[in-house]
């Protein structure tokens, strides 16, 4: 399988201070990928990167092209989407609002509502709360916002950070349900950053373990699981 991204010698900065050490990795096109690894390990800040949102050097390839250096939203609308830990909703706005605004830069008003339509097939919930502000929806209801809004960018490749962060186990596993929907009906390529390392490697089919902000293992997901660092470190047994 293809490519769709591919990440080299992937270095990343804070100030003066260096987060990323050579980090490198591909994303299958239409694959799940994961990456591992404990608190303050790059995780976050890979994701940061691959979208320019800190200072960068390396080699971050989509769909062939270098975006390293690109805006960020010029890599919006390469039609890869950025799901932060924290869900970064607007609190003040409707639901309806909300996925509206990140349909913002399409002018065909009946494909916008087709694209609603579409992403209330994984979300119906989202639907009977559509005039409902978002900042007063439950804690799994507005990680499926954000997810939502991502969708509505029909996305590529979805870049999620920590969706089950805070969330009740059987809320969890609805949204991971339906991130394996997405990914089968949709197409859409992932790459999961997740706590909880069992669900994630349950639902990718590839993982990469950070370890102070360098890659450590790699590999399919049943191979990582059953390595015995791993399953010490990051699932408990």
């Amino acid at each position: 399988m293809a490519a769709l991204l591919e990440v080299s010698g992937l270095k990343a900065f804070y100030g003066q201070t260096q987060s990323l050490y050579d980090v490198g990795f591909e994303i299958p096109t239409g694959g799940i990928t994961t990456l591992l690894g404990a608190n303050g390990a790059g995780k976050t800040t890979t994701l940061r990167a691959i979208c320019n949102m800190v200072r960068t050097d390396g080699t971050v390839r989509f769909d062939g092209k270098n975006i390293r250096g690109m805006a960020t939203e010029e890599i919006v609308r390469r039609r890869i989407a950025h799901v932060p830990e924290g869900r970064g909703t607007f609190t003040t706005l409707t639901v309806d609002e909300n996925l509206r605004i990140a349909a913002y830069t399409r002018r065909d008003k009946q494909g916008v509502r087709d694209e609603l339509d579409r992403v209330f097939t994984y979300f119906p919930r989202l639907k009977e709360r559509i005039q409902q502000q978002a900042g007063t929806l439950s804690g799994g209801e507005q990680q499926m916002l954000a997810i939502a809004r991502a969708l509505m960018l029909k996305p590529r490749l979805m870049l999620l950070d920590e969706p089950s962060f805070g969330l009740a186990p059987l809320i969890v596993q609805e949204i991971f349900r339906i991130l394996k929907r997405i990914n089968e009906e949709e197409k859409v390529s992932i790459l999961l950053v997740e706590q909880n390392a069992a669900l994630a490697l349950d639902l990718a089919t590839h993982a990469y373990v950070l370890e102070t902000g360098r890659v450590v293992m790699s590999g399919p997901s049943a191979v990582v699981k059953n390595d015995e660092n791993v399953r010490k470190s990051y699932l408990g047994y």
